[in-house]
């Protein structure tokens, strides 16, 4: 087994508050892997401790085998561990092709004068075109980011987190305030993402999860309760007791 991404009894403290207990999680390399759990489990705690935003207390976090524990956000990204928020962090005035445009420049060192750099460079432009076209924006490239449908911000999130070309991409509920009507395409792109990215999904919404997911975490008061494929977690009976409720993917 390959391990993309693992966690080693991961502590953290916020005053008398523990929100992760001695967590260990392993990822394997190319799974499609959901961390699920009530409200107030920590989950998006882990995923600030996994991309540098939060210092861990105790344990240890690996990144294909190298311990980036201490490593500052950035070079995380530039090791090839990328995210997405709960809340969009987008930029309101840009467009989705300034927007990708700006993100593809940074990868590759231009971020200085990407605005020149997406005029002349073929490659660059190449791949902007790509990430349009595969994250169902190309209707809306020259329109400003604040303007668009939530559903259209929310597949430029996850365009952006592409473009700088993750081995571990991090989804914190990607599909968390969207309409119904909209909801369609962010579960296209979630499901039809790169099969060479690693994603550890955080999300609600268990059938996204259950469609998504071939390993599943279950994260409870900070500490891991059960993990296993999605049917076995499914007819868990703690998890139902806890989580899914008595009738869920029964």
């Amino acid at each position: 087994m390959t391990l993309a991404l693992q966690t080693i009894g991961l502590d953290k403290h916020f005053g008398g508050l523990h929100v992760t207990r001695s967590l260990s999680l392993n990822i394997e390399a190319g799974a499609r892997h959901a961390l699920i759990g009530p409200n107030g489990a920590g989950k998006t705690t882990v995923i600030n401790l996994l991309t540098g935003v939060l210092k861990p207390d105790a344990g240890r976090i690996l990144l294909e085998g190298q311990d980036i524990s201490t490593m500052p956000v950035h070079r995380r990204v530039l090791s090839g561990l990328s995210r997405t928020f709960q809340i969009n962090q987008l930029y309101a005035d840009l467009t989705p092709l300034e927007t990708i445009g700006l993100a593809v420049s940074e990868r590759s060192g231009h971020g200085g004068d990407w605005w020149r750099r997406m005029g002349t460079r073929a490659d660059i432009n190449g791949e902007i075109a790509e990430n349009l076209a595969r994250f169902h924006l190309l209707d809306v490239m020259n329109e400003p980011t604040g303007r668009l449908p939530y559903g259209k911000q929310r597949l430029l999130e996850i365009a952006v987190a592409i473009a700088t070309k993750p081995r571990v991409l991090l989804l914190d509920e990607p599909a968390a305030g969207v309409p119904e009507s909209e909801r369609h395409d962010i579960l296209a792109v979630v499901a039809n993402l790169p099969r060479d990215v690693t994603v550890l999904l955080i999300e609600h919404d268990m059938d996204l999860v259950f469609s998504f997911a071939d390993r599943i975490s279950v994260l409870v008061s900070g500490a891991l309760l059960v993990e296993g494929p999605p049917a076995e977690v499914a007819r868990d009976p703690q998890v139902k007791a806890v989580y899914l409720g008595e009738d869920a993917h029964a």
